[in-house]
């Protein structure tokens, strides 16, 4: 098969695991930056043109979407599903993904455990939101944020209103959450491929810091998921329609909560701390899925 890597930069540690792992099981990899790509909307012949020439004879696409590019290269993917390519992810499925207040809403009606979370546009409902998830401290987070950027804790309800007021100044949209105090700073990242969770990881915020992302400096352990971990991570990732994906949790005191599911993991902290050469699941995946592809089901 000729397996796509759609990435902007061949040299990311994801897209060069991908790359090796095709090669590795006998394919030809490819790597397209989708942001130089053009799509060709023509009735009965879509087509996507790169370096001047109209891409043929891909087999498989394997997206690795930036969020800053998010718009623009779900186009992309898109255009590959109507060019009846197969997709590891659908470009609906990464949108809906992406955008933190939609998914929670389809997490919560599909019966998955979310933290509680509020959306609101009016800045004189400051008190009234911070009261419905449980008073401070609370979560604040912008819904274009990513890797830990644009999430404040704040510890007290003056906090809370000053963080608030001036996202509502910055016309920006953010949601608010219950802070779970008995997770501690940490979280959980399974690995999700398919129906299955092939890999998972523990990870501990820095010293002071509730957010435990590894890109901002927390450390990652290898942990087994009890049985309710790994039923509520591909119950997640299901609901959502992603097929591979990074499902982040919390452990808390009613059970696992979701706090997002990521259509576009990276594989470096999760290879390195499991030990599983994830990548190669995910072209495992591919030929097993490849005649027969599921397709997505989520209409939401």
């Amino acid at each position: 098969m000729k397996i796509a890597v759609l990435s902007t930069n061949p040299e990311l540690y994801s897209t060069r695991r991908l790359v090796e792992a095709i090669k590795q099981k006998g394919h030809q990899a490819v790597v397209i930056d989708h942001v130089k790509c053009f799509v060709m909307i023509e009735g009965g012949k879509p087509s996507i043109v790169y370096k001047g020439k109209t891409i043929t004879g891909i087999d498989a696409v394997i997206p690795r979407i930036g969020t800053s590019v998010n718009a623009f290269g779900c186009a992309v993917v898109r255009q590959f599903e109507l060019m009846k390519v197969f997709t590891t992810v659908k470009s609906q499925a990464i949108l809906r993904s992406r955008d933190k207040l939609r998914s929670m809403q389809v997490l919560a009606k599909s019966g998955v455990g979310i933290p509680k979370t509020v959306f609101a546009k009016n800045p004189a409902q400051v008190t009234e939101l911070i009261h419905h998830v449980g008073g401070p401290p609370v979560i604040i987070k912008l819904l274009e944020g990513t890797q830990g950027v644009g999430v404040v804790l704040a510890e007290t309800i003056k906090a809370a209103k000053s963080t608030i007021e001036a996202f509502y100044g910055l016309r920006a949209n953010f949601l608010i959450q219950e802070y779970i105090a008995e997770s501690k700073g940490a979280d959980i990242r399974a690995f999700v491929i398919g129906n299955k969770v092939v890999a998972a990881m523990k990870r501990q915020g820095a010293d002071g810091d509730f957010r435990s992302n590894l890109h901002r400096g927390g450390e990652g352990f290898r942990i087994e998921l009890s049985p309710e971990e790994e039923h509520t991570a591909i119950a997640a990732a299901k609901a959502l329609g992603v097929k591979i994906a990074g499902v982040d949790l919390l452990q808390s005191a009613r059970g696992p909560l979701v706090m997002e599911v990521n259509s576009s993991p990276g594989l470096r902290g999760i290879e390195e701390i499991s030990g599983i050469d994830v990548a190669s699941l995910i072209v495992a995946y591919i030929e097993d899925k490849i005649v027969t592809d599921e397709g997505d089901t989520v209409g939401v």
